[in-house]
């Protein structure tokens, strides 16, 4: 039998779950929106960090990383602290796009999967 493994499920959405080793996170993104998108996207990548952990994973077995960003004119901001935080030889592939996020004063959305 094939176990998933469902963490804060809520009506609509789990935080994160986890099937056959592999870490799925929903979508995160930040709760204080006053941020520049620097700040945005160090306390998303923040809480990318916490939800790893609690599934016995880490940001280098990042496997895909997705980024939404509400304008591609800040791309350079995200990186600033995109670049901080992830480690050097353990880089993901990665998507960045300009999307329209559910919330408008939100920057950034980032969707991560990643191994256990």
């Amino acid at each position: 039998m094939m176990t998933i493994e469902r963490f804060d499920v809520g009506p609509r959405l789990s935080d994160m779950a986890v099937h056959q080793g592999v870490v799925y996170l929903a979508g995160q993104v930040p709760s204080d929106s006053s941020k520049d998108i620097t700040g945005q996207t160090e306390e998303v990548l923040a809480m990318v960090d916490a939800l790893l952990a609690r599934a016995g994973s880490d940001k280098t077995k990042i496997l895909r990383a997705q980024i939404y960003i509400a304008d591609i004119q800040e791309i350079g901001g995200m990186n600033v602290a995109w670049d901080a935080w992830v480690p050097a030889g353990h880089t993901p592939p990665r998507a960045t796009v300009e999307a329209k996020l559910a919330d408008p004063a939100w920057k950034v959305e980032i969707v991560i999967t990643a191994a256990v």
